[in-house]
């Protein structure tokens, strides 16, 4: 039998050892190959956040919701409820799950949609008992309010939400995009842009803040553009006021399949775990501080399982263990470094991956308002007001690396996170001069 060959890059000694490792190992699982049609999957069926900008040449998230809904030939009803405009963006999701298999068609409930008397169908008997007998609902992109205020006006479920409530119940598949992702938990962001500005308090309910749809149960709360928008600064608050132990950022062409306590990660970027169940908040004169927080990055084909706190890698990941307590650890990077915008485009992940692998023991990080430090945004009414991000391991700590997808990917299990509120400098630095001798 001919000897496999695999080609060597150059790369540290450990990375050319691992990609050969790889290419060895399974590819990532991919839960539900021959997925049941939910007639005869027991239980609610899934709930799909996804993470937005989801691409149409995204192809293995597409056929994954096709799957989830049954298979080939799904009937799947598109809601461009939250689009601004609901008939272009309703015809692109159509398009894209005809291609991966699904009999999608629109459901034309929609407050921007000209011609449509939405108010009406959204109470429509015959609508809601067509909506029922489907294998699964996606709602497109926009903003998630107008889904809520449509769905469920003041607080009265219509019938169409109460259908498609019945249809995941006997296993129909709910998936959602951008603010489809956002209705998902039981509470969700309704308007709160500027993460920051929530980290400073500005967290109130019915404005940066209101109830979701819970269509992924009451325990875990979800968001969206997660990674690139650096929202890690606006969930933190928000689950500790809510109370919330577990919640989950998904990223941009990434999708999180959460299936009562269990969640898979599909997609090209991944999804943000928190948990707080061993986090204490620490409030500073009224202003947000944690200690605490454990933060775990979650890549394609990763898996968890809420209930029992564990993480299962891809496959692809398996051989490439990275254990910063072990003895003789050999860490790739010679350090952490420091991060001036811990809220910058997949900087929180950045710092963890780096931090990780590397000697040190922790890393910080600054989150705060330099437009307003520089006098530019006199919208911030306390432009000092910072915080300090401190990632670092604990006796738990763990990675998986693979580049057999042809980058440096990990997965990363707690790295702990305190957060504490700074004074920043005014100005934060001055022009460079020789100081006299």
């Amino acid at each position: 039998m001919p000897t496999r060959q695999f080609p060597v890059l150059p790369c540290h000694p450990r990375r050319r050892l691992l990609a050969a490792l790889s290419g060895l190992a399974l590819a990532p699982s991919v839960w539900g190959q021959n997925a049941e049609s939910p007639a005869t999957r027991p239980g609610p069926g899934p709930a799909i956040a996804i993470g937005g900008a989801l691409r149409l040449d995204n192809t293995a998230v597409w056929k994954r919701i096709v799957q989830e809904a049954g298979g080939p030939g799904s009937r799947i009803g598109v809601l461009a409820t939250a689009a601004a405009n609901p008939a272009s963006s309703a015809e692109r999701i159509v398009q894209a799950l005809q291609l991966a298999g699904a009999q999608a068609e629109v459901i034309p409930v929609a407050p921007r949609l000209l011609g449509s008397d939405w108010q009406q169908l959204r109470d429509d008997p015959a609508l809601a008992r067509r909506v029922a007998t489907m294998q699964g609902v996606f709602f497109s992109g926009g903003a998630q309010e107008l889904i809520v205020d449509t769905l469920r006006p003041q607080g009265r479920e219509t019938a169409l939400l109460q259908a498609i409530r019945q249809m995941q119940a006997r296993g129909g598949m709910v998936a959602g995009t951008s603010a489809g992702a956002a209705i998902m938990s039981d509470w969700m962001f309704r308007d709160a842009q500027d993460p920051l500005m929530v980290l400073k308090g500005r967290l109130r309910q019915g404005q940066e803040i209101d109830q979701g749809l819970g269509f992924a149960g009451p325990s875990l709360f979800v968001d969206q553009h997660f990674l690139r928008r650096g929202r890690i600064g606006r969930l933190l608050p928000v689950m500790v006021a809510k109370g919330y132990r577990w919640g989950l950022g998904v990223e941009e062409d990434s999708a999180a399949i959460v299936r009562g306590d269990s969640i898979e990660v599909i997609g090209a970027r991944g999804a943000l775990l928190v948990d707080l169940g061993a986090a204490r908040a620490v409030s500073r004169d009224g202003v947000f501080g944690l200690q605490g927080a454990a933060l775990s990055f979650l890549d394609r084909g990763d898996r968890f399982d809420l209930r029992e706190g564990k993480l299962l890698p891809a496959a692809a990941k398996l051989a490439g263990l990275v254990d910063p307590n072990a003895a003789g650890f050999k860490p790739y990077f010679s350090h952490a470094g420091f991060h001036p915008d811990l809220l910058g485009d997949n900087a929180i992940v950045h710092a963890m991956t780096r931090l990780v692998d590397s000697p040190e023991r922790e890393v910080r990080g600054l989150v705060f308002n330099g437009r307003a430090l520089a006098g530019t945004d006199t919208q911030d009414e306390q432009p000092a007001l910072g915080f300090e991000f401190r990632l670092y391991k604990g006796a738990d700590t763990l990675a998986w690396f693979t580049s057999a997808w042809g980058g440096e990917d990990y997965s990363v299990w707690r790295i702990l996170l305190d957060v504490t509120p700074v004074r920043m400098a005014t100005p934060l630095y001055r022009p460079w001069t020789v100081e006299p001798r």
